[in-house]
């Protein structure tokens, strides 16, 4: 008869070695859990760090990306400044001439690849609405097109219109915390309201836009743009443009167009680099991955000397257990267990327990993480890959300091060993 395949045979021979060793090690754990605990301390560290890094960064790129850099669909900035990363920039910047509202007309009549262009500026100033006063209000000003393009919603009433921007009526539209504060229970809607020196009639409110890393986005006064220049207008003021793409796939040719059409309005010579910035989401993410790139990497390296220092910790350890266990080796090794499964025990043994060390750094990094969210305005999000990525890290650590422990004990004479004093 033809002799059964030895596959099974073998795999089942496997698992059931792999068992018995997984058990072995779990019982020593058991045995030894405040030894077990010290060992597992930087192990412990290491992965909390990175977990919780992991979470933080994770938690504000996707804040970043959805509120900070969302500035409409298909939408991109023009202003003065641009994008600066230091005080010397931002002066040179600063010199530029500013952008006036003919470059905003000029602009929405040449431009192809480009659904709407909307200007706005902006101040600080209180409002008063009978006794009722609310300090530091954003006052904005805007054209027609700023709510399409800035995609926010009205709640009641009505936006802007041409006719308004043409003959500077005295209008504002509301942002939610000005509603709140000054008309608690009341429709705004026709109603009074002093914005700085300017008396002007509420037409419209907007629907909440929430916060910013706890910074309200409600509390905002909008007038028409040319009636906010008849009151805050100065001599070197520059307005800010959103100019949006007709498509996500036009947005480079759009940009190219605004670039070619400012430069020659603003008499830019070929070689020399824009006297005006242009700011896309794309450019904001950036600079914020930059940014948080030095955070990573500061986590990355206490990540590394934490986990050096646990795995020498855990070698240690486990050649302290090789000096215990000496007559246990040799008694297993006389009875036919051979090399590798001397070696096998010992390095599931140090990577069970570097395995529950990341387990317990992976836990306590989630529950920082939901004590954080829970208590502050950060957004903290942990992700999957964190996860994996620290366990694989921390199981890996003792897999590699457990080597030269496994390798030690499977060398073990079976005669010294069982000579040997428990």
């Amino acid at each position: 008869m033809p002799k059964p395949p030895k596959l099974g045979l073998g795999f089942r021979q496997a698992s059931v070695t792999l068992r018995e060793a997984s058990w072995l090690a779990f019982d020593t754990l058991r045995a030894h859990k405040l030894r077990s605990f010290l060992t597992l301390l930087g192990v412990i560290l290491a992965v909390t760090t990175l977990v919780s890094v992991m979470s933080v960064l994770n938690g504000l790129n996707l804040y970043v990306a959805n509120k900070i850099a969302n500035l409409g669909s298909n939408a991109f900035v023009i202003d003065r400044i641009g994008i600066v990363t230091n005080f010397d920039d931002f002066l040179k910047a600063n010199k530029r001439p500013p952008l006036r509202m003919e470059d905003y007309h000029a602009l929405k009549d040449h431009l192809q690849y480009s659904k709407e262009v909307a200007a706005e500026q902006n101040t600080i100033a209180d409002v008063h609405q009978g006794e009722h006063l609310m300090e530091d209000v954003q006052v904005i000003g805007a054209t027609p097109e700023f709510a399409e393009v800035r995609d926010f919603d009205i709640a009641s009433g009505r936006f802007f219109t041409y006719a308004d921007e043409d003959h500077r009526t005295p209008i504002c539209f509301l942002g939610n915390d000005v509603v709140m504060k000054l008309f608690p229970g009341v429709d705004p809607i026709g109603k009074e309201l002093r914005v700085g020196a300017q008396q002007c009639e509420v037409i419209g409110t907007a629907k909440s836009l929430g916060t910013i890393l706890g910074q309200s986005r409600d509390n905002f006064v909008m007038l028409p743009l040319t009636t906010y220049r008849t009151v805050w207008m100065a001599a070197d003021d520059s307005i800010t443009m959103f100019v949006e793409a007709i498509s996500t796939e036009a947005m480079p040719e759009a940009e190219d167009e605004v670039r070619v059409l400012l430069r020659s309005r603003r008499h830019v010579p070929y070689r020399d680099e824009d006297n005006f910035g242009i700011i896309e989401p794309s450019s904001i993410t950036g600079l914020w991955e930059k940014l948080t790139g030095n955070l990573f990497g500061i986590a990355v390296w206490l990540t590394s000397v934490f986990l050096v220092v646990g795995g020498i910790v855990i070698m240690n350890i486990m050649l302290a257990s090789v000096t215990e266990r000496t007559r246990e080796i040799g008694l297993r090794k006389s009875l036919g267990a051979r090399r590798r499964h001397i070696v096998l025990q010992f390095l599931m043994e140090s990577s069970i327990l570097s395995g529950v060390g990341g387990l317990a750094g992976v836990l306590l990094a989630v529950a920082i993480a939901m004590l954080v969210r829970a208590v502050s305005p950060l957004p903290i999000s942990t992700p999957v890959h964190a996860v994996v990525i620290a366990l694989l890290l921390s199981t890996g650590v003792g897999l590699f300091f457990g080597i030269y422990p496994a390798m030690r004990a499977s060398r073990l004479d079976p005669i010294e060993a069982l000579r040997a004093e428990t």
